[in-house]
């Protein structure tokens, strides 16, 4: 086991010894003088000699005050220079934890763009609906589902709203005669029938529960694989337009009905906030921001 003096002690005698003045070693680590002094005196008394003369104006280093010094001082510049490659190491690395649903629809298809201007950062994709330890998992920004925004000990920024509309690939519509009403939904096999989505904009379309009866259909776990099933032709999901605008333009989906319906869950986009001024996160977050922007515009036009 190591046995080190306090190591706060330490980096005042080192400011101290450099400077040979209390004065301005407080001065430079936005202390008092007398603090100064008073750190200076707990490493004395750890370490049984005297480390400085004290006159009336200034200080002087003992014999054993400058051994020590010199031997703090690589002793620091050591410490100092492996902090700094680790955190040169981290400007220059990303990693970004996002929903399946969210990384596989959009954002993996988006991401070369960031990298591309970006070229100095080494970009990783983490895809798991799992929350993440940013610490532990080695996370720097995530993207995550939920009505509030509000995790603990993070920073969020809302991305999107997560609205619903029937979708299906152009073949399957074709075989059942084009699905022209909402009650004709009934008739063909729907994807993940249970989800909270298809009861919502069942409603709106006004087709209360009472009207449906159990839905049948195959069941899937992320919004990801339903589309993915509906562009396979294995039914009609209910799917967040937003996310596959891109398989819409190139015709492996076809929305069914202009009505959407949403459960007031969003995408945010989130952060550590002890991190907020984190270089690289603040150009992940605008550039996804603007992504976001992009998308919507093209939607809209």
């Amino acid at each position: 086991m190591r046995v080190l003096p306090p190591l706060n002690a330490v980096r005042v005698f080192e400011a101290a010894a450099r400077h040979e003045t209390f004065t301005a070693a407080a001065a430079e680590l936005g202390m008092t003088q007398a603090a100064v002094s008073h750190q200076v005196k707990v490493l004395e008394d750890r370490l049984g000699q005297q480390l400085f003369r004290r006159a009336r104006q200034r200080v002087e280093l003992t014999e054993a005050g400058r051994r020590a010094a010199a031997g703090v001082a690589r002793g620091l510049g050591e410490i100092e220079a492996a902090f700094a490659e680790f955190r040169a190491e981290d400007e220059t690395s990303l990693t970004i934890s996002s929903t399946l649903t969210f990384a596989n629809t959009w954002l993996a298809w988006r991401l070369g763009r960031f990298q591309l201007s970006h070229p100095e950062i080494a970009v990783r994709l983490l895809a798991d609906n799992s929350l993440v330890d940013f610490g532990k998992d080695g996370v720097d920004v995530a993207i995550r589902s939920g009505t509030s925004g509000d995790w603990p000990g993070l920073e969020a920024q809302r991305l999107l709203l997560h609205d619903f509309t029937p979708m299906c690939s152009p073949a399957f519509r074709a075989a059942h005669d084009g699905i022209a009403t909402p009650a004709d939904l009934l008739k063909v096999p729907l994807i993940s029938p249970d989800q909270p989505s298809w009861d919502c904009w069942f409603r709106d379309a006004g087709l209360p529960d009472s009207d449906r009866g159990p839905l049948p259909g195959v069941r899937l776990d992320t919004q990801a694989n339903e589309g993915h099933a509906a562009m396979a032709g294995q039914g009609v999901a209910m799917l967040t337009p937003f996310l596959w605008r891109q398989d819409m333009a190139d015709g492996r989906l076809v929305r069914l009905f202009p009505q959407v319906c949403d459960l007031g869950l969003y995408s945010w986009i989130v952060w550590p906030e002890h991190r907020r001024r984190a270089r690289k996160i603040r150009q992940f977050r605008d550039w996804l921001m603007a992504e976001v922007e992009e998308t919507r515009k093209a939607m809209a036009a």
